[in-house]
């Protein structure tokens, strides 16, 4: 929704200072919007590669952990800027075609996000309660057939999104303006945007947390046994695969502690807005808790690597070495500035031990060793 302008804020301030406050709120929400966003995709991209060139850590719960990163990566890039950019104009800037994709790319970022916190909880189900049958489905073929799964399920779940949503012009009745903006079923009267923000509470909220609330009673049932079938003396060997099982099942349940308190105010707010569609709320508890919503939102697809990399010593060993590569690189980078214009052979250097060879090319360094 559009900025929303506080009346008693109004009332007490020229229209000129008001205006002027108005912009630098904005300007503050969006640089919080940015930093959640830089933030995000360092940690996304960083996960996602980890993941992806550390064979040793490569098992069911980090593939799934990787399809729920591009799925926050993607809502990053494409669905942030425009949140923000909703603070600093009146207007909606992206046109109707706008209006369509990112409620889209938004809805199925969050479809992606729940449903696969939904498939890491039944697969800690199997491999806690059910072990016997968890190698019939953890084969990465499977995995990644499952991870497609749940990204076309979640695309075919925002077509509705990109179907109805459109520009639509609210008014305000107590400053006697309007604004157009994008919002969801504008030209269906009352019912079906009650009817759309219900839907959307239950199906990528309400009914996924209360699965993982059952796949989670009969996991802390099991590990309860399993703790308490062990001897004192017992076998070290098993003791510590019920810890391993332990950390993993606690790192899926704090994802999904994180997922259920961040996007709460949101869906919230949302259907309080339904309910209310007729008119504007510009009060300042309505602006601050649309904003505090918004930003949780967001900050859940920026939070999670660094979740990760606080419960997981692997992954944070991981984590620092890719990050270490990509500084040394951007180092290196830097190291080979320019420092001539002209083209000009300089030198070509051999010996026994090595063959270097250096070419300046219309002031670029190409430097190559080969080490005998």
């Amino acid at each position: 929704m559009k900025r929303v302008h506080p009346d008693a804020s109004r009332s007490t301030t020229s229209p000129h200072s008001f205006a002027r406050m108005m912009w630098y709120t904005g300007v503050a929400i969006a640089s919080v919007y940015g930093a959640i966003s830089v933030l995000g995709l360092i940690g996304n991209i960083t996960l996602i590669k980890t993941f992806c060139s550390a064979k040793s850590i490569r098992n069911v719960p980090n593939l799934f952990m990787s399809s729920l990163a591009l799925g926050d990566v993607l809502l990053l890039v494409t669905c942030a800027p425009v949140d923000a950019s909703r603070y600093l104009s009146e207007e909606w800037l992206f046109g109707r075609v706008g209006c369509k994709v990112i409620p889209f790319i938004q809805l199925t970022s969050v479809g992606v996000s729940v449903f696969t916190l939904t498939a890491l909880s039944a697969d800690r189900y199997r491999a806690i309660v059910k072990p016997l049958h968890l190698q019939k489905s953890t084969t990465t073929t499977c995995i990644v057939l499952q991870a497609a799964f749940i990204w076309v399920f979640s695309l075919l779940l925002a077509i509705p999104e990109a179907v109805y949503s459109d520009l639509h012009t609210f008014n305000v009745t107590s400053t006697n303006e309007s604004f157009v903006t994008c919002a969801p079923y504008p030209h269906a009267g009352k019912l079906h945007p009650q009817i759309h923000s219900m839907a959307s509470f239950l199906i990528f909220y309400v009914i996924p947390l209360l699965v993982i609330s059952v796949y989670y009673t009969f996991i802390a049932r099991s590990l309860f046994k399993s703790v308490s079938n062990l001897p004192v003396e017992g076998n070290v060997h098993a003791r510590r695969q019920v810890e391993s099982r332990k950390r993993l099942a606690k790192t899926v349940l704090v994802f999904v502690g994180l997922f259920a308190v961040c996007w709460l105010p949101s869906h919230i707010i949302y259907l309080y807005r339904s309910y209310h569609y007729s008119q504007v709320d510009t009060s300042l508890g309505h602006f601050v808790c649309s904003v505090v919503a918004r930003i949780l939102a967001f900050t859940n697809s920026c939070i999670n690597p660094f979740a990760l990399y606080l419960l997981s010593k692997t992954f944070k060993k991981q984590f620092n070495q890719q990050l270490c590569c990509c500084c040394r690189f951007m180092l290196k980078r830097s190291q080979q500035s320019p420092t001539h214009y002209n083209t000009r052979m300089t030198s070509i250097h051999s010996t026994r031990h090595s063959v270097a060879s250096l070419t300046m090319i219309n002031g670029r360094q190409i430097h190559q060793e080969d080490y005998v």
